[in-house]
Order: structure tokens, then sequence, then C-alpha cells
């Protein structure tokens, strides 16, 4: 084995240029000053981070730098990593260590620090702060929500818990089962929060990520993590966009009823949501022809969910609870988000070229 030249580490990242690196693409793009008040107000309020007028001393270890480990998380969002996996991963790949602004001597944040900084944003529900602090970023660049938006939902299934009939019941009740809290390590690996609902059929645990996008951009405008068994239509109202530059809203037929079409009509939005068969009534075929129509539309957005699955590892998350569960979905439509802008800038660059 050769002795390592002081220039072998600049010709391995001009190697990953060469290719090219599409993280480097997120650290030209993505302000990530921006949200440094954001993380560090959430960090102060959840104990992580002694303000400045209150800090007794300057000595002892430093913390990790905030916009570090808010990449890291970003990291995670984007590779579907568990924190012991982007520990290592952080340690293994030269393209994590350079996105992170890391040198090969510097300090790799351990699983158990970024843990406790994930749970910092739990407390305080910053991702959904996060996620708009980008989108008005966006919106800076000319990204406008444009040419109307698409709504959907998808299920975001998380680890199964084996419970009895007696104790679903009591869980979708709101209450504890009989027994649990006299055994709090065991309730601490109980979800309280999932639900079951089915879909075509099959049955699924778990939450959902309900999204608008716009039309134009692809790029995700609005998003609500709600349990699994939560109706579509019941969000509608939280994810549309009213700032979109169109008036039109695509949906497929869950959204579909005489409330909703008479709340669009009133906010002055003009309905394109599949129509839908009732008993006793088949469609037309001229209501078939129409929606066959308006899906060449709502399809953009299983796109974006098919990048969560294809792009970005999967949909399942491993956490216990509601807020966990906003803030890692929050997280990765965050990094969806960060992800279209590389994409969004490159197509562009390319355009003028």
């Amino acid at each position: 084995m050769t002795q390592p030249g002081f220039f072998d580490l600049g010709r391995r990242y001009e190697s990953l240029d060469a290719k090219p690196d599409p993280l480097a693409a997120l650290n030209r793009l993505v302000p990530w000053e921006t949200f440094r008040p954001t993380l560090r107000a959430a960090l102060e309020a959840a104990g992580q981070r002694a303000k400045p007028d209150t800090r007794k001393s300057p000595a002892g270890r430093k913390p990790m730098d905030e916009i570090v480990m808010f990449k890291v998380l970003i990291l995670q969002a984007l590779y579907n990593l568990g924190d012991d996996a982007v520990e290592y991963q952080v340690r293994d790949r030269l393209s994590f260590m350079r996105f992170l602004g890391l040198n090969l001597e510097d300090r790799v944040p351990d699983a158990k620090t970024i843990w406790l900084y994930r749970e910092a944003l739990n407390r305080s529900g910053t991702a959904k702060t996060l996620f708009e602090t980008f989108d008005t970023y966006l919106r800076q660049q000319g990204y406008l929500a444009m040419s109307g938006q698409i709504v959907d939902a998808t299920i975001v299934p998380v680890p199964r818990n084996r419970n009895t009939e007696k104790e679903n019941a009591a869980i979708k009740a709101g209450a504890v089962p009989e027994g649990w809290a006299d055994k709090p390590a065991m309730l601490r690996q109980k979800d309280l929060d999932a639900r079951w609902t089915k879909k075509n059929g099959q049955s699924h645990y778990g939450y959902k990520n309900h999204v608008g996008i716009d039309r134009r951009h692809k790029l995700v405008r609005r998003y609500s993590v709600t349990d699994a068994a939560r109706h579509d239509s019941q969000e509608l109202e939280a994810i549309l966009d009213p700032s979109n530059t169109a008036a039109d809203v695509w949906g497929d037929s869950a959204y579909r009823s005489a409330e909703i079409e008479a709340g669009l009509k009133q906010r002055r939005l003009r309905s394109r949501i599949h129509r839908k068969g009732t008993r006793g009534r088949a469609l037309t075929e001229h209501e078939k022809q129409g929606n066959r129509t308006r899906s060449r539309v709502r399809s953009r957005v299983e796109h974006v969910f098919g990048a969560f699955v294809n792009d970005m590892g999967g949909k399942l998350v491993r956490t216990i609870g509601m807020a966990r569960a906003k803030t890692k979905i929050g997280l990765r439509v965050l990094g969806y988000n960060m992800r279209r802008l590389v994409f969004l800038d490159m197509r562009g660059r390319t355009a003028v070229a």
C-alpha cells in the first residue's frame, strides 16, 4: 500500500464532480444558513443549546453545528437511513463528508447525538417551519405555484403492533389499554397514534401523508400528516394552496362530494376532481372519458410518491407516535423538494445551453 499523497483527497472529490455528485448540487443551491435561526430556537427550547448570554463558560467540547446536524437529517430523508446507518455512511462515504463540510480528522456525529437532535425538532414541531422556509425561498427564486394544483394522499406504513382486539379498541377510543401503564418499557414501544385502514382490499397500518403539488414544477406546496384512518377528503382544506396562479384543482374520486364541490366554487376554484359512480348510477362513457383526461394531469402527483419509494428508499418510517412521524415525514417532503430543485435547475441550465 502506497503512502497517501497531499492531493489525493482533492483528486477523489474531483472524480465525484465528474459524475456529477448530486449532493454537491444541493450544497450549491440550498440556502442552508436561512434555516439556522429556526434550528437554534428549537435546540434552545429543548435545552440542547444555551442561549449566548446565559453560557457560563466557553470551556468543554463544543456542540455540533446545527446546520451540520440538519444536513445529517436531510441525508436520512434522502436515503431512508436510520441513526446508526447514517453515522456509518458519513464515516464511510466521501460524498457525505463533503456534503456536511467535514474533513477526515473532524468529529462525526454519533447515532445518539442525531437522535437527540431530531427529538428537539419533534418537541417543537419545527419540520413544518423548515418546509415553509424553503418554500418561501423557492418562490423567491421564481418557482411559483403555477398552472393549478393536484392533491392526493399516500399511506406511510410503520412497524405493526401485535395487539389484541380489546387493546386495539381501547387505542382507537383514545385510551391506554389496561395493564400497559404498569409496563413503561413496553408502552414506549407501542404506537398509540397510528391506525389501521383498508385500501384495495388490503389492510395497512400507520399514517397518511396528504400533499398538494403545483402542476408546473411538481413541487410539494402543502402537506399534512394524519393517522392512516383519516379520509383523504378531510384534509383537503389543509393542503390547498391559495397562492397558486391558476384556479384548477385535480384530485381522485376520494375528494368528490357535493360539499367539497360547493367549497371549491365558493373559493373560486375549478374542480377537476374525478367523478365517481353511485349505487344505481354508473358512470357514463362521457364521464369515464373525462376521468381519463383528468388522469393525464392528476398522475403527476403519483410521480412524487414514486420518488419517495424509488429514489428515497421507500415510505416506511420506524418511529413511534404522531410527533415523530410528523418530523420524519416532513423532512422527507422537504428532502424531495430539495432534490426537485436540483432537477429543475439542471433542466433550466440545459435549456439555456
